[in-house]
Order: structure tokens, then sequence, then C-alpha cells
């Protein structure tokens, strides 16, 4: 595995090959990353292909925005390879002796909050890319309406795929702001839902005329 992952230089090939490895990670958070920066892809893409000088300033704004999330979101999945790495280090601590339990506990809790944390800025990058999505459609290159659709499609499992592993590194944990996390990610990710959901319905309609 590598121990220094650097996901912006790594190749969709590698990446996919160490996601299919029996590794400790990648694992869901990276994938969830990589589903977020597919959307970012699309919807900057869309951007770039719709030249009406009318709307030239909004859409620059959303190219270039699109274009960071997508930079963050390959952050987020090399600090959530780092992140639930440690996890798994974690897990391997001695536990024969009740101090080597406690610690080994400590231990846990501790990787288990920090592994929580990629993949809640994972999904709060693909509300964004949401947003994205619903200020240029109305103005997208009519060719390229679906690409808006399919940029909320990723978003949307990327904020699905996030909560699947916040949920894994939180329910049940008993530490300060546990809960509460875990119950604003649902939140977070029922309303990225509803709002990809909208754009599709708007794109289809769109299609059909």
């Amino acid at each position: 595995m590598d121990t220094d992952p650097d996901l912006p230089r790594q190749s969709m090939g590698d990446f996919l090959d160490e996601l299919a490895a029996r590794l400790s990670a990648p694992g869901a958070g990276a994938a969830a990353a990589i589903e977020a920066a597919l959307a970012a892809s699309l919807v900057a893409m869309v951007g770039r292909f719709t030249t009406d000088e009318e709307h030239a300033d909004l859409v620059g704004a959303v190219v270039a925005e699109a274009d960071g999330r997508r930079a963050a979101a390959l952050r987020a999945a090399a600090d959530d390879e780092t992140a639930f790495s440690a996890v798994a280090e974690a897990m391997k601590l001695p536990r024969d002796t009740d101090d080597e339990k406690e610690a080994r506990r400590q231990a846990m809790a501790e990787a288990q909050l920090a592994a929580a944390r990629p993949p809640q800025t994972i999904l709060g990058i693909a509300a964004e890319l949401v947003s994205l999505a619903e200020r240029i459609r109305p103005v997208a290159n009519p060719n390229l309406i679906s690409d808006v659709a399919a940029a909320t499609a990723a978003a949307r499992a990327a904020a699905t795929t996030a909560l699947l592993a916040i949920e894994t590194n939180l329910v049940g944990l008993d530490e300060p702001g546990a809960a509460d996390d875990l119950t604003a990610a649902a939140g977070a990710t029922d309303e990225v839902a509803r709002r990809a959901d909208a754009v599709e319905a708007a794109v289809r309609k769109a299609i059909r005329g």
C-alpha cells in the first residue's frame, strides 16, 4: 500500500488496483472522494463548453469553484487513506491486560474520530457541487445538459458513500460530539439527495421537451 498517497498524481488504474486489493486503505471514504471529484469534473466540463458571453461571469465562477472542489476531493481521498490506516494500526494494539485494553480503546476512539473527518469534508464538497450544478443548469450548453444531471448523480453517490464511512467510524462511539456529528451528516446527505433529485428531474424534463 502507498503509505504516502498522492491521489492527484496517481493514475486511476493504480487507485482502482489498490481499492480492489486486500488492503486496509483505500476504502469507502476514498471512493466517495473520487465520486465527488468526478462530479466536480463534470460541472467544470459543462462550464467550459458553455460559451454564451451573457453568462460568462457566472460560468467562469462555477468552473473555478468546480476545479477547486475537485482538488479538495482528491486531497480528502489521500487524507482518508492516511486516517483509516491509523484505525487499522490501532486495531492491532495488544489487549491482554486491562491497561492494554484501555490504551487500545482510547487509541481506537481517537483514530475513529480522525477517520470521520475526511468523509465529513467530502460530504460538504458534495453539497457544494450540487449547488454549482444548480447554478449552471439554467444556462448550460444544451448539448451537455445531461452531464449536469450526471454530476449531481455523482455528488449524490459521494454523499451517500461518505455517510457510510462516517457511520462506520462514529456509530456507537462514546466520545463528545460523535452523535451530533452523525446526526448532522445524515441530515446533510438527505439534503444533497433531495437537491440532486430535483436537478435530475429538471434535466430530464428539458431533454424530453
